[in-house]
């Protein structure tokens, strides 16, 4: 959508976010309060998760492993996490996390003080790079539940988001299913296809969703 001109002036993109918008933003829970080691643990234990999963697949960690790669004890990874399921699911809730807090209140263009059609360039090329990295783990959460995606409260928030952006550029439009359509091509199974069988770059799928954004504009 990069190709449209910005905003200018005080107008849709600039406009304060409308109420009943807002009231639908949900945001994912984060962890239940803890001391400042037992943070600087959960942090360190999730951290070398990542980079596993990055580095091997979600299918390689095990729970040793992490706790080899954090410097934390076995048992301590076990009793903050249970086991390898909840570790990853923990996870990826964490990654979410992160990511609703850049496009929420983060720095523009990604976040607010940018106008509208400039974040949702952003957040769409932020969400090709989410996807492409958690493709393995969300894949496996889609498989286990394929409709449970569109309930789960990372969709919901993101949803709004996109709603809220595409209110703001283009008032008239059915920014509700819009926002579904513009969310559709995120897929885990469609990006995993992209990214692993196709083999996309991530570079290649954001150009690929710029220009089917395009397609029905004046050349």
């Amino acid at each position: 959508m990069s190709t449209r001109k910005p905003a200018t002036g005080r107008g849709p993109a600039d406009a304060p976010a409308p109420k009943h918008l807002l009231s639908l933003l949900p945001t994912v829970g984060g962890p239940a309060p803890e001391r400042a080691d037992a943070a600087r643990n959960r942090r360190k234990i999730l951290d070398a998760a990542a980079r596993i999963v990055a580095e091997q697949g979600p299918e390689r960690v095990t729970m040793n492993q992490v706790a080899h790669a954090s410097g934390i004890g076995v048992g301590t990874v076990y009793r903050r996490f249970g086991d390898v399921s909840q570790l990853l699911w923990a996870l990826l809730d964490d990654r979410e996390r992160q990511f609703q807090e850049a496009y929420m209140s983060g720095p523009p263009p990604l976040g607010p003080g940018a106008p509208a059609e400039q974040r949702l360039d952003a957040f769409l090329d932020a969400l090709v790079d989410r996807v492409v990295e958690q493709r393995e783990i969300l894949l496996a959460a889609q498989t286990a539940a394929p409709t449970a995606r569109y309930t789960s409260g990372a969709y919901l928030a993101m949803h709004a988001h996109v709603t809220l952006l595409v209110t703001q550029a283009r008032p008239a439009a059915n920014a509700p299913l819009l926002a579904h359509l513009l969310l559709a091509p995120f897929s885990p199974s469609l990006m995993h296809h992209l990214s692993q069988e196709q083999r996309l770059s991530a570079d290649e799928l954001k150009a690929g969703i710029r220009q089917l954004l395009s397609l029905q504009q004046p050349s």
